[in-house]
């Protein structure tokens, strides 16, 4: 039911193999894939060809987060890549109903995010068409931030908007989450976990392991 999304935005890239080839082996699901254009955030990432790459030696679903403006234009390059799910940012497409359903005739999950000072009304015509809600609990840009707490009744409100609508989209939650913490982020209503330096900071099984522990209680309840 909960999921564990390592981001390699937060792994060494000198042995990024190593890192996604533990975190396979820990038994995570899906692989966050944060990409930057220096234009939506400030910073630049990695694009297609890392991804290409990574692609040829793991089986974990690629969570691929483009941070990018007007990202309808990359969307066949990210399929080709190995994307399974394409999230886009509400803020940075002119035509977000368009760019959803360009990635779902690609025959790829759509997701959408939001970031913190979006609101949700943003998703009031397009939440039956995503797979995936993605909410920003820290501003975009860079790794290593601290949770915002206000993030909470956000997740809150879109479990209730989709649990009244029977919508069975996932809620993603990215930015700042530790095994510390994402007991509150579940409670809230999340499923799907992003977590970078929590997971490849340190020992990668471990901690791999401490957060499939909060998710056992949980589904045990």
């Amino acid at each position: 039911m909960y999921k564990l999304a390592p981001s390699i935005l937060a792994a060494d890239f000198w042995r990024l193999g190593e890192y996604i080839k533990e975190a396979e082996e820990a038994g995570v699901e899906y692989l966050h894939i944060d990409v930057m254009d220096g234009e939506f955030v400030p910073s630049i990432s990695f694009g297609t060809p890392i991804i290409k790459s990574i692609r040829k030696k793991s089986k974990l679903v690629f969570d691929v987060h483009l941070m990018v403006e007007e990202p309808i234009r990359y969307l066949e390059d990210f399929k080709e890549a190995g994307a399974d799910i394409i999230t886009v940012h509400a803020e940075a497409c002119k035509h977000l109903h368009r760019t959803v359903t360009r990635i779902k005739e690609l025959g790829l999950k759509a997701g959408v995010s939001l970031n913190p000072a979006t609101p949700l009304a943003e998703l009031e015509y397009i939440l039956d068409e995503v797979d995936m809600i993605l909410i920003m609990s820290v501003n975009p840009g860079y790794g290593g931030q601290a949770f915002l707490p206000l993030s909470l009744n956000k997740i809150k409100s879109l479990k209730e908007i989709l649990d009244e609508k029977q919508l069975k989209a996932d809620i993603e939650v990215d930015g700042g989450i530790s095994a510390l913490n994402v007991d509150e982020v579940i409670r809230a209503g999340a499923n799907v976990i992003v977590a970078g330096t929590a997971v490849f900071g340190g020992n990668i099984t471990e901690n791999v392991n401490a957060f499939k522990k909060v998710f056992h209680e949980f589904e045990i309840d």
